[in-house]
């Protein structure tokens, strides 16, 4: 049987995060930032839209998480978790956004939210 989600004050349900997570460090070859980027895309299709420079990147994405302290300790792993796997520079994160999705709609809304995510994929700043 599947699992039920609970969400009496113990389990609160889920809740989707708007994440941005940048990273920065020693200058690297942009077609291998690149490449190390579209790898942790295609290993993880949540990933919404990255950009990039040859010494610092954003990467942007929902997760889904009980509460913000779940949700930020899940991005603040990704990076180091990745590294290898997806042959990512050595850089360290550097600034981390975790808003809950009603505050990102606001924020768009009211045209001082994060640039739009569409082109989802990996772009150069």
């Amino acid at each position: 049987m599947g699992e039920e989600r609970r969400t009496d004050a113990q389990h609160p349900a889920a809740r989707l995060w708007h994440i941005t997570l940048s990273v920065a460090g020693p200058a690297a070859p942009l077609q291998d930032v690149r490449s190390g980027l579209e790898r942790l895309a295609n290993d993880h299709p949540f990933l919404l839209t990255s950009r990039y420079a040859r010494d610092h990147a954003e990467i942007r994405y929902w997760e889904e998480a009980r509460d913000l302290h779940d949700a930020a300790a899940v991005a603040l792993r990704l990076w180091g978790e990745h590294r290898r796997s997806a042959q990512l520079p050595p850089w360290e994160i550097v600034g981390l956004e975790v808003i809950g999705r009603e505050t990102y709609h606001q924020r768009v809304a009211e045209g001082y939210g994060p640039p739009p995510a569409a082109p989802v994929g990996v772009h150069p700043f």
